[in-house]
């Protein structure tokens, strides 16, 4: 875990993947749990999905895994793109979830992104105001940034090495950290 005060400045000057994550799991005392996202490239006035996962409805919020003993693996996931979403110049994200009997105030979200240790992409959205007991949904566009052609060519001959950290404070707290590893190959199975 970390050793350093985990603030938003802190996460914003991060210059590299964590190697570790920098919360554990008992810090969501405000029951966030995700339960669908959808990945839309935006060009010229239409819509196509890329990618969109939904958790089973039998899965509870109750059995959210605040244990701290729980395996890190259930903040990983994995993500094949392939090359092409390298050249959509707007993405359109749909993050579904539900929080749990505590309101929410200035609930942010803080995603990085890199190559390697390049820092690729950063992204801050913050919420006002999140009810307890509810179902939400945050949409939110990126734009793109155009990749250097060798730059690119690396990040699509190098599957896995293009990670991202997603962090989630309210009021200025880490309450959850999450971690993404990306394939831009054309080969899912790499």
């Amino acid at each position: 875990m970390a050793t350093v005060e985990v603030t938003p400045e802190y996460v914003s000057s991060l210059d590299r993947p964590t190697e570790v994550f920098l919360c554990p799991l008992s810090y969501n005392v405000y029951k966030i749990d995700f339960v669908g996202f959808k990945i839309r490239a935006i060009e010229d006035d239409r819509e196509e999905v890329l990618l969109e996962i939904r958790k089973d409805e039998e899965d509870d919020l109750d059995e959210l895994p605040l244990d701290d003993s729980t395996d890190d693996s259930v903040r990983l996931i994995r993500y094949h793109f392939g090359p092409g979403i390298l050249d959509v110049q707007t993405i359109g994200t749909s993050l579904e979830f539900v929080i749990g009997e505590h309101p929410i105030h200035n609930f942010r979200m803080i995603e990085r992104h890199y190559f390697r240790d390049i820092l690729i992409k950063s992204f801050d959205f913050t919420m006002p105001f999140v009810m307890p007991n509810t179902t939400n949904s945050w949409e939110v566009m990126y734009t793109m940034p155009t990749l250097d052609p060798e730059l690119r060519q690396a990040i699509m001959d190098n599957p896995w090495e293009t990670k991202s950290d997603s962090f989630y404070f309210v009021e200025n707290q880490l309450v959850m950290h999450n971690k993404a590893d990306y394939n831009y190959s054309e080969d899912p199975a790499v």
